[in-house]
């Protein structure tokens, strides 16, 4: 009769230290998620010269709380999820230092009408904080694991206004040109042409700019509303190189 009245009684109790487990591990994201934007913060202050400006727009650094950046990381590295540094995510690719992340997207001045065009879905991470921002969000991944697993975290967690597509991102997405801001989050030799053609007149694009174990500079892109193009360089970076068959 003992097993009979044991097994319900582990049961009840496993039923019981799931919830409080799981309560934890949240805890401990909220805290290691505050601790990501301190640091988020301290460095756009530490840049601010590059930047022009001592803090980002509070929508933006809103999403980057909002976001669950842990869902977008490797299990071995969940741990890791809020330091504010690039993580492998496979394939020889990464998941952008929280910093990076959160100065493009302030730095394209996204408006919550507006139509974005990512090259370089990876995890989806970007893509995620753009769908907080944006109206629509298309992203293109041209490693096809990636750019599946994307897809399905994405709409897991909740983003219907974010379309991944796999194939080379240098070409852009011409059918749905054009975009009010394209951000590109591999470092390419050059501007593509085909991004530079679907940016709206009056958008912006990131852009990294550089060779592989070089230094690379982020570049901002302005397209104004007589179409001619502007290019400034920010700062020193480092991203895994754009790839495809251009």
């Amino acid at each position: 009769m003992k097993p009979a009245v044991v097994f319900p009684l582990i049961t009840l109790i496993f039923y019981c230290l799931v919830p409080s487990l799981q309560a934890r591990a949240d805890d401990m994201f909220t805290k290691a998620r505050r601790g990501m934007i301190q640091a988020i913060e301290k460095d756009v202050r530490q840049t601010s010269r590059y930047l022009d400006r001592k803090s980002l727009d509070p929508a933006v650094m809103s999403a980057m709380v909002h976001v669950p950046r842990h869902e977008f990381v490797p299990a071995s590295y969940r741990g890791s999820a809020y330091e504010n540094r690039p993580l492998p995510i496979g394939h020889g690719q990464t998941i952008s230092q929280p910093y990076i992340v959160a100065i493009m997207s302030d730095l394209l001045n996204i408006k919550k009408e507006d139509q974005v065009l990512e090259i370089g879905t990876g995890s989806g991470y970007q893509a995620a904080i753009l769908g907080e921002l944006a109206k629509k969000v298309f992203t293109i991944e041209i490693v096809k694991p990636l750019a599946e697993q994307a897809a399905k975290r994405l709409k897991r967690l909740g983003y219907d206004n974010v379309e991944v597509r796999q194939g080379d991102g240098y070409y852009g997405w011409e059918e749905h040109a054009p975009f009010d801001a394209v951000i590109v989050t591999a470092a390419a030799s050059h501007i593509p042409p085909p991004l530079i053609r679907q940016l709206k007149p009056g958008g912006r694009m990131m852009i990294p700019v550089g060779t592989r174990f070089m230094v690379q500079q982020l570049v901002l892109v302005e397209k104004n509303n007589r179409g001619k193009v502007t290019t400034r360089q920010l700062l020193p970076v480092m991203f895994v190189p754009l790839t495809g068959g251009h």
